[in-house]
């Protein structure tokens, strides 16, 4: 038998046991991820809260293939099921902030640290799809999981439209797409910084939105004549206006960020006059109109950590602003504006934001209510997170005191039935410095 012929089949069979290995390891794999997604978990002997309804004192929690199956104080736990005792301890859902840059923008300088923003001439981003770019290693995920945060609003900046964000679950070295609860979730725009929108006074700003919905509009109705040279000039390119096509029909909401009272109402006007939906992001001064937002039902997310004014649209800041609002019938969720980067590092901040709320008057409910299952209602993900409902999302926190407390630390944390491990970035800087000079 010529050499040539023993080499060729010694060839095909070392890429059939190369198949058949590979084969047989994928195999493995899938029965591995298979096994892990149907393990059942019951959190028990906890006060439970489930937001959706009353305290359950020594309630279960049980966890089946990464979703809630039950919830009650009667609960029947399957055999074989991972018992966790939470005797003495609080149960909660995961904690969701509603703004922020979380994978987005990473430790360091440069240009490729900063994916929030999109670079557009005539400071309108809309068609920008910001989770494209999102980091699912970024060492800003495991420090907020660690402090029960588990879902995020992953939010585009700069410009008078910065573009599209997401809703994700910090789950640490998953996916782009595997992140994702929602997306997109709501356009994002601003009032009141006339040079970030390209303008050289407020009412610029405001024309240039306007103009840029009424062209929308046009552009919807007269996409043909557009795609053969005969419209009229618009004011934003074909991908931004398409993009802008959910927001002027309704179905995506515009998150205006605007700061002063006057912008406020100025973005209310807009959302009357074009019949689109409005959310307030900031709304330092949002206290003021508060009786407005009720009535048009817009809902505001808003901190409680500062009531010193960074800028002259902030001169009417205070620290009870989402109790007013909340005591006169706005949804509020609560985000953060105490300072020291909670867009990123400090994402976990949210429950100390909502600790102070209860301390300025809003009552401890409707404080949880605004870190879990308002702003899943007001990004329609209630029936996914925000909750201890069955059919929604694992997403769990068990702590060992009241959350909003600030020695209380969360002992375990699921997302999406998966218990979060290892340690943070911080945590290995602790231990690296534990001793000086670090080993």
């Amino acid at each position: 038998m010529a050499p040539g012929s023993r080499r060729a089949r010694s060839q095909r069979r070392r890429t059939s046991m190369i198949a058949t290995f590979a084969c047989a390891m994928s195999l493995f794999a899938l029965s591995a991820l298979s096994a892990l997604s149907a393990q059942t978990i019951a959190i028990t002997g906890g006060k439970v809260y489930p937001v959706s309804g009353p305290p359950i004192e020594n309630g279960t929690v049980l966890i089946r293939d990464g979703r809630i199956a039950a919830v009650g104080s009667n609960v029947s736990i399957p055999q074989g099921a991972q018992r966790v005792d939470a005797g003495g301890k609080w149960v909660t859902p995961g904690l969701v902030n509603s703004f922020t840059s979380i994978g987005l923008v990473e430790v360091g300088f440069g240009a490729d640290a900063n994916d929030s923003r999109a670079t557009a001439p005539d400071h309108v981003a809309a068609a920008f799809q910001s989770w494209e770019g999102i980091n699912p290693h970024s060492v800003y995920l495991r420090p907020a999981s660690e402090d029960g945060i588990t879902t995020a609003v992953s939010a585009p900046s700069g410009g008078l439209i910065a573009g599209q964000a997401s809703l994700i679950d910090l789950l640490t070295g998953s996916t782009q797409q595997g992140m994702l609860v929602k997306a997109p979730i709501a356009m994002l725009g601003q009032l009141g910084n006339s040079q970030a929108a390209g303008a050289g006074a407020r009412a610029q700003a405001v024309g240039k939105l306007r103009q840029l919905l009424d062209d929308t509009k046009f552009y919807a109705s007269h996409k043909s004549d557009y795609s053969r040279g005969q419209s009229r000039a618009l004011s934003a390119d074909r991908v931004d206006l398409e993009a802008m096509i959910p927001v002027v029909e309704g179905r995506l909401p515009l998150l205006v960020v605007a700061q002063r009272s006057s912008d406020i109402r100025t973005a209310l006007d807009i959302a009357k006059d074009y019949g689109i939906r409005i959310i307030i992001g900031g709304g330092a001064e949002a206290w003021m109109v508060a009786d407005a937002l009720a009535s048009a039902k817009v809902p505001v997310l808003t901190g409680a950590m500062n009531n010193i004014p960074n800028s002259f649209a902030e001169l009417g800041s205070r620290q009870d602003n989402a109790a007013i609002l909340r005591k006169a019938g706005v949804e509020v969720a609560l985000i953060g504006n105490g300072g020291g980067d909670e867009e990123l590092f400090n994402v976990r901040n949210i429950r100390y934001e909502a600790g102070n709320a209860v301390g300025y008057g809003m009552s401890w409910d409707d404080a949880l209510r605004s870190v879990t299952l308002a702003p899943a209602q007001i990004f329609g993900v209630a029936d996914k997170v925000g909750s201890l409902r069955p059919g929604s999302e694992a997403n769990v926190v068990v702590w060992d005191g009241d959350p909003f407390e600030f020695a209380t630390r969360a002992t375990q944390v699921y997302i999406r039935g998966q218990l979060q491990t290892g340690p943070s970035r911080q945590d290995l800087l602790v231990q690296r410095y534990m001793t000086l000079p670090p080993k």
